[in-house]
């Protein structure tokens, strides 16, 4: 059976991110599983920390007013964000299925794990300062609870996070 690198992103992975991923595992033939939240429920505070630490104004605007999408919102944007991101994978000629999960993506990660083959965790997100720094963030948690190589990657980036 072919080992499975899982791949948890919270948006559509750049072609860049295709290339650094692929880059790691460069001549060896593996399966991609990629998993994207639904995020329809953000934490207050870090969110609008990360909003205007991005120069994000209106959305930070937004956040504090209460405007978050719907749980319906918030699964169609992940399902597109899969769509695209295992479009890009298959397009580099590798086999890639993924799925999109709840908020909270650490039980799909464990699930994943736990179905077998998975030889390492790679997370791709933009950099979050409260989650980051307080090592709250997905690529922490897993790495507390997963007993597999976890390594995180700042979207559209070659920075680890």
């Amino acid at each position: 059976m072919t080992d499975t690198i899982l791949v948890l992103t919270e948006d559509t992975l750049a072609p860049v991110d295709i290339e650094h991923l692929l880059a790691l595992h460069e001549g060896e033939v593996l399966a991609y599983r990629v998993l994207v939240p639904a995020d329809s429920d953000r934490p207050l505070i870090p969110t609008i920390v990360d909003n205007l630490g991005l120069g994000e104004l209106k959305e930070a605007f937004e956040r504090l007013v209460g405007k978050e999408p719907s749980v319906r919102e918030a699964k169609a944007t992940a399902s597109e964000q899969l769509e695209s991101s295992l479009a890009e994978l298959r397009a580099a000629g590798r086999e890639a299925s993924g799925e999109v999960v709840d908020d909270d993506p650490l039980p799909a990660l464990r699930a994943a794990v736990a179905a077998g083959d998975v030889r390492e965790v790679a997370v791709v997100t933009y950099p979050h300062m409260v989650e980051d720094t307080f090592h709250r963030d997905w690529a922490s948690r897993a790495r507390d609870e997963l007993h597999l190589p976890v390594l995180h990657v700042y979207s559209g980036t070659s920075e680890l996070g």
